[in-house]
């Protein structure tokens, strides 16, 4: 489906504590059976089953990890973890932060801290549910601990040296469920969701739906992988999206100063000799658009990035990686002279190009490439297009360009179809391939050098 198909079909359908694992005190039928078969849609809400998720890996680090679960009740939830694969050393960490837990009844978020570097941890989830009638009227109805054991490998230089990337999966349950199965294959370290998961999201229930519980067969996708969410375009559109937060966390609060506390999205982070960059395109459409209501500051926040992305290339593990690799939702750029550059004033539309949105960002670009240049940035992979397409490094552009498919699941369409990009270091280089999801075939493969 061409992007702007299905973007005018979307608007029409929009209306620290140490202790040994214990058993919980309260296990139904439900409760006890494993989280892949309790990772069910919300129409489980109310009928018994406190977690109805599996528990979702995010904000891959090298010494925190965030882990996040659906839960249909209200509920204060916690992480067992431990490097022992029975969780005899294991230790307890609720949900929230310092004073209080975050108690609530949508999404438990806890956030291990303290981790070591490239190592290998185990967890398992579990949650109370909790009686709430005041500040004196506070009871634990019953507590529901999942049996299944999970884990997941911190990043480091010493981590492995292999990431995959999707993109666009839209809420396309039968585009999303192909590139899962194929990074199920490929096994990365890590996952970049490259951005534009959802459509126009007003409420909490559909988030949950998309990162928690996605109507796909391997409801623990994300259970033993860790992915790193960078926001496309339509994460700002939306009620719901504009919290994004409350069921994907944003990054660490150690990972930025307190100049930069709003880019909780931005990521660099070092795995084994690649260093990822994450960066956010944001909208595509100008923030003076009419459209918008004046409800879109998108311009600073890009120029807000560009003071971060320079500290953070200098940063001495990202600075010191072999390879540099950056992520951002929107192409930063096109070679095609119809294609709007998404700074087209005053209100984006130019009989010059094609469409009346970004198709690649220009200003983005302006910003962020000569920082990008100076560090010797071998790759930027993007999404947006809904078409696979790569450029190869020029002169007047030292890095290469790919960006991921859209999610056509039509056999017929031989130009969006739902892509798996993976790249991982095999013998002194960066080998990377992209995938052909719905066809399960390879259609790219490139090679990069040491910087």
């Amino acid at each position: 489906m061409k992007r702007r198909d299905f973007i005018k079909k979307s608007a029409v359908a929009v209306g620290a504590l140490s202790v040994s694992p214990v058993v919980a005190t309260a296990m139904t039928a439900n409760n006890a059976s494993s989280a892949n078969d309790t990772a069910k849609a919300s129409s489980d809400k109310g009928k018994g089953a406190l977690i109805n998720s599996a528990p979702v890996l995010q904000n891959y680090a090298e010494t925190s990890m965030g882990i996040a679960f659906s839960v249909t009740d209200n509920a204060n939830g916690y992480v067992i973890y431990g490097e022992k694969a029975d969780l005899s050393d294991g230790k307890k960490v609720w949900c929230g932060g310092y004073r209080v837990t975050d108690m609530n009844s949508e999404v438990m978020q806890i956030r291990l801290t303290g981790l070591k570097p490239a190592t290998k941890y185990y967890y398992r989830i579990g949650a109370d549910r909790i009686h709430y009638g005041g500040g004196y009227d506070m009871k634990i109805m019953e507590t529901v601990e999942m049996p299944d054991i999970h884990s997941f490998t911190t990043a480091g230089k010493k981590a492995t040296s292999h990431f995959c990337v999707i993109n666009d999966t839209h809420s396309d349950w039968p585009a999303m469920s192909v590139v899962v199965d194929k990074v199920a294959e490929l096994q990365p370290t890590c996952v970049v969701w490259n951005g534009d998961a959802t459509n126009v999201e007003e409420k909490i229930d559909s988030l949950k739906e998309i990162f928690l519980y996605p109507d796909i067969k391997c409801k623990n996708f994300a259970s033993d992988m860790p992915y790193i969410f960078n926001p496309g375009n339509h994460e700002s559109r939306g009620l719901a999206s504009r919290h994004l937060e409350k069921v994907w966390m944003y990054r660490q609060p150690e990972e930025r100063n307190s100049r930069d506390w709003d880019l909780g999205r931005n990521f660099a982070v070092r795995m084994g000799d690649i260093a990822l960059i994450g960066l956010d395109t944001a909208e595509d459409k100008l923030d003076s658009n009419p459209i918008f209501a004046n409800l879109f500051n998108s311009e600073a926040y890009r120029e807000a990035q560009t003071t971060w992305l320079a500290d953070a290339l200098q940063r001495e593990e990202i600075r010191t990686a072999p390879f540099l690799v950056t992520f951002c939702h929107i192409p930063l750029y096109d070679d095609n002279p119809r294609s709007n550059p998404g700074d087209v004033r005053p209100n984006d539309a130019s009989p010059e190009y094609d469409d009346d949105y970004a198709d690649w960002q220009r200003t983005c670009a302006q910003l962020w490439a000569p920082l990008l240049e100076k560090a010797h940035c071998q790759l930027v992979v993007s999404a947006h297009t809904h078409a696979y397409n790569y450029f190869a490094p020029t002169k007047e552009r030292p890095w290469a360009h790919i960006s991921g498919g859209g999610h056509g699941m039509n056999a017929d369409d031989k130009k969006s179809y739902p892509t798996v990009i993976e790249g991982k270091v095999v013998d002194g280089k960066l080998l990377v391939r992209v995938f052909n999801a719905r066809d399960n075939v390879q259609v790219g493969e490139f090679t990069y050098k040491r910087r």
